[in-house]
């Protein structure tokens, strides 16, 4: 495992956006841990959370031209990477959209530098793969290409079928989905370190049952 990938998972489990107990998931799963991206919600851990997607977009070298973020949370996401990957030296320009069409200004849907060339999506989490969809049908009408996703975490769980979201997306549009993390980076820090092993059984035992490969 990656160093930041561990340092990633940490830093989650640090402000409580990564958590263990007893969930139940939107497909009604009873889940031994948590992920809540939404609490990633002061300049701190933005600033931070930005430097992760820099770091996994970069180690990825999937070939982009630029970011696209779906609203409402891939807004700050795309934002903030930006920053991240200037700082890096890669000065990329980014987008994202609106909810709804404004008829005033520079009108329609979409926000900031023109959709062109290679168009990476960040966003949060894959689940129903909806921000995808809507955000694959956008680039492609403005005439650009969709590059890549860039996501948080990768929980690895099948969906509806045999494949995960994850999987379900890479298939369907061809396009390759960079996680910060994913559950088999935690099994890996569960099994590593003394302090969060109680966590490992329930955790494993999940991914048994649900996980993907």
């Amino acid at each position: 495992m990656s160093a930041f990938r561990q340092d990633f998972l940490r830093f989650a489990l640090e402000r409580e956006v990564l958590k263990f107990g007893e969930f139940t998931t939107k497909a009604g799963r009873q889940s031994p841990y948590f992920f809540n991206a939404g609490l990633f919600n002061d300049g701190a851990a933005t600033l931070a959370l930005a430097r992760f997607y820099a770091q996994a977009i970069l180690e990825s070298k999937v070939p982009f031209d630029m970011l696209f973020g779906p609203a409402y949370k891939g807004i700050i996401l795309a934002a903030a990477t930006a920053m991240m990957l200037a700082e890096q030296g890669v000065n990329v320009p980014f987008a994202y959209n609106r909810k709804e069409a404004k008829d005033h200004g520079e009108g329609g849907v979409l926000v900031g530098a023109p959709l062109k060339g290679r168009v990476l999506i960040i966003d949060d989490v894959i689940s129903a793969g909806t921000s995808v969809r809507e955000s694959v049908k956008l680039i492609e009408a403005a005439g650009a290409t969709p590059a890549a996703v860039a996501i948080a975490l990768d929980r690895m769980e099948k969906g509806s079928g045999e494949l995960s979201a994850v999987q379900e997306v890479e298939q369907q549009y061809g396009l390759p989905v960079v996680a910060i993390a994913s559950l088999r980076d935690l099994l890996a820090l569960l099994q590593d370190d003394a302090q969060f092993r109680e966590h490992l059984a329930p955790v494993q035992a999940y991914r048994d049952r649900y996980g993907v490969a």
